[in-house]
């Protein structure tokens, strides 16, 4: 059996990257607990295309890109819920004679897979797509959204599932000329982070799915919403909590009951962030 060439070597190989800039990768992925590839396009040293083609080649798999615009077959679509298509970033292509083709950003984890194959009875057949163009095709096929950001609405996801303090948040931010999506729970939340492009977020401690914390984790993991504050709401007020919080990477912190005044300043101040990035 022949042995896969590391990752690290293709780029190099290729002239991506010098061995210098890999060893550096290499210590930043050991102490993110990240793969090497994501941390290179993460820090924009490679493109998304270029750790495709990267896997592509250490896998022997076949690249499949901007497949967002085409249309998929309902069948193939049925056999991966929303929620494990978008979190572990996979798409299913097509279906047919025992066979399921799915676009993966992560061919390394195998287990998800594995658990595909068997509860479907399918032969896997793996294909490289960046992150990117996995997240349009979920968001047009899935959510119904465009593959088009939203352009320049100043979006706010408010993620709560107490309706009393969502609809207060939502009237104090729309009167305050935000735009405002909801989510009552912490998978709907990321998959709104996706879709909806906001600036902004507030995000409840304590949700059903996925917890305050575990959201701004998974929010933190793609390059496409890393950068967005998110800002932690919660019942419990002691500074501990809030130590936390700011180590953990939340941008801000405010405790409930939440002030209007208040509100309004943290949320002016996390957009103001987010337009200097």
């Amino acid at each position: 059996m022949t042995k896969r060439q590391k990752l690290g070597e293709i780029f190099v190989e290729k002239g991506l990257i010098t061995p210098t800039t890999l060893e550096r990768a290499l210590l930043r992925a050991r102490r993110q607990k990240k793969k090497v590839g994501f941390v290179l396009e993460d820090m924009e040293i490679i493109t998304g295309e270029e750790l495709a083609e990267g896997l592509a080649q250490q896998y022997g798999y076949r690249v499949v890109s901007d497949f967002a615009r085409f249309k998929f077959p309902p069948d193939a679509l049925r056999l991966l819920s929303v929620d494990v298509a978008l979190p572990n970033l996979l798409f299913p292509l097509k279906v047919e004679n025992g066979r399921l083709a799915i676009a993966m950003a992560d061919p390394t984890d195998t287990r998800i897979i594995a658990n595909i194959a068997a509860n479907h009875n399918l032969k896997i057949v793996p294909y490289i797509a960046t992150r990117r163009d996995i997240i349009a095709a979920i968001n047009r096929h899935y959510l119904g959204k465009p593959c088009e950001s939203p352009g320049e609405e100043r979006t706010v996801l408010v993620a709560e599932d107490n309706k009393l303090l969502y609809t207060m948040l939502g009237n104090i931010l729309t009167q305050e000329g935000y735009r405002v999506v909801v989510a009552m729970d912490g998978m709907e939340a990321y998959q709104a982070a996706l879709a909806e492009a906001p600036r902004v977020i507030l995000t409840d401690k304590e949700m059903p799915k996925m917890d305050g914390y575990a959201l701004l984790s998974a929010l933190k993991n793609l390059p496409e919403t890393r950068l967005i504050p998110v800002i932690l709401l919660t019942g419990v007020a002691d500074g501990d909590e809030e130590a936390r919080a700011f180590e953990k990477g939340f941008f801000d912190f405010m405790a409930k009951p939440v002030r209007e005044a208040t509100l309004v300043t943290r949320v002016k101040r996390a957009l103001h962030y987010y337009d200097q990035l």
